[in-house]
């Protein structure tokens, strides 16, 4: 019989399996030039990689060389400087590195208990960002997996804080709740109203493309007291336009409505002092997320979600059950009363990590980088009479047309890009029409390898 404390002792085969991983991680993550790859249709992996699930297993060897020869490959590598799709990730390597060290150490995320030196590291970090933003002394939150959970998780609380404010007054809840957003907000705003099955309303951004208070005070206006939150955006994922947060602001406050900010993307730009005044009035949210796997070189995955007022999120999120009653019973901070998880991994800890060795003024200067480099491409597209911006970038985002293409003209000349193992850039869609964006958040992007992603174009 097979002894059943094979895989968890120190024994040849579990140090051979230690040894493989380690040495993987090690190469990749000090690789300069890190491969591109491209994805495989499930036939292929089907054909090149075969079972590696059996009843004997295959050993460490063989399974490591099968990630690194066959699975990897298949994986776009998000941080590759030519990665320019959708918003990439540009972990820094003492991040990546700390990722490992997380995992190894067995850190349970989820209490104070059992948690404490980990949250209180991962509060550090959501303490600075909270001062950076604006928000008041005490603010704080947590760590979430994505800016899909991070949003619902605060548009719960919205909802909770709103039902029991009317139950004080003795008044019914409305017939149906309304969360009232830009047009333009992210998919996971009407994702989080369906899963809490609360109604939308879209107000219209002005040209610019930007929501402000007047169409936002016209909203609430129509429905009233059923509103109990407003969501503002802080950088939208496709245009990068970032809402005018203080109008918005004002008039969330003058209906006494939730006022939450989606800066998953953008609002990492704030942390640079000449982009401050474009989100003024983020101080003024009532919770914010901003997501540290994007524009703040953490890995995957990763969402800081901020109250102004953590104790109605805790009010809101923490479970009960007889078995967390000695959690529970006690005021100590754990993260899984900030947001719909209990278990959950202490994610905020390779970004803490990072941002200890390096300091703040290196983020600062690395986002920095983002903005300067957009605005840099943006003045070259307009040099060249084949190609036109769609808008001018606001942020780190850059959409632009070539003339007289279509779709399929795109794709094609998308996947051939991918196929020479230049970049990874994907069309897009504005109005209607198909466009280019580069979304840049590496440090390693330059303006030389964006210059020649231009010149294929001509």
């Amino acid at each position: 019989m097979t002894d059943p404390r094979l895989m968890h002792e120190d024994s040849p085969r579990t140090r051979a399996a230690v040894e493989s991983v380690l040495d993987y991680a090690r190469r990749r993550a000090l690789e300069n030039d890190v491969p591109l790859d491209r994805p495989l249709t499930p036939e292929q992996l089907e054909a090149v990689a075969g079972r590696s699930i059996t009843a004997a297993g295959i050993g460490a060897e063989r399974a490591m060389t099968l990630f690194e020869e066959v699975l990897a490959p298949a994986c776009i590598t998000t941080s590759h400087p030519g990665y320019l799709s959708f918003i990439p990730s540009a972990p820094t390597k003492a991040a990546v590195a700390f990722d490992l060290v997380v995992s190894a150490s067995s850190v349970y995320g989820g209490s104070w208990i059992e948690g404490s030196g980990a949250v209180f590291a991962e509060n550090e970090v959501l303490a600075w960002l909270a001062e950076e933003f604006g928000l008041p002394a005490g603010a704080g939150g947590v760590f979430v997996q994505g800016g899909t959970l991070g949003n619902l998780s605060a548009l719960v609380t919205a909802r909770d804080a709103a039902h029991r404010a009317r139950s004080a007054r003795d008044e019914e809840p409305p017939p149906r709740w309304v969360v009232v957003c830009s047009e333009a907000a992210h998919s996971s705003i009407r994702t989080a109203a369906a899963v809490m099955d609360v109604d939308v309303v879209a107000a219209p951004p002005g040209p610019d493309g930007r929501l402000r208070g007047d169409a936002v005070a016209t909203a609430l206006a129509e429905h009233g007291d059923a509103v109990f939150a407003v969501v503002a955006t802080g950088g939208t994922t496709n245009l990068g336009i970032v809402d005018d947060i203080a109008s918005v602001a004002a008039a969330a406050r003058a209906a006494g409505v939730w006022l939450h900010v989606d800066g998953a993307y953008g609002l990492a730009a704030m942390l640079v002092e000449r982009m401050r005044p474009v989100f003024a009035g983020v101080e003024l949210a009532d919770s914010i997320i901003v997501d540290p796997h994007k524009w703040l070189f953490a890995p995957f995955d990763a969402c800081a979600l901020l109250y102004r007022d953590p104790a109605l999120a805790r009010r809101a999120h923490t479970q009960q059950a007889e078995y967390l009653d000695h959690i529970t019973a006690t005021p100590d901070w754990n993260p899984s009363d900030y947001a719909i998880h209990l278990t959950r991994r202490a994610r905020g800890l390779p970004m803490w990590f990072s941002l200890a060795i390096h300091g703040t003024d290196l983020y600062r200067e690395a986002i920095a980088h983002g903005l300067d480099l957009a605005q840099q491409i943006a003045a070259e597209i307009r040099t060249r009479p084949h190609l036109s911006l769609v808008r001018d970038p606001q942020l780190s985002v850059v959409v632009f047309r070539r003339e007289g293409w279509s779709l399929d003209d795109y794709q094609e000349w998308s996947a051939r890009l991918l196929d020479e193992q230049r970049a990874f850039v994907v069309p897009s869609s504005h109005a209607g029409e198909p466009v280019l964006r580069f979304a840049i958040i590496s440090p390693l992007t330059s303006i030389e390898l964006l210059t020649e992603i231009l010149d294929t174009l001509a």
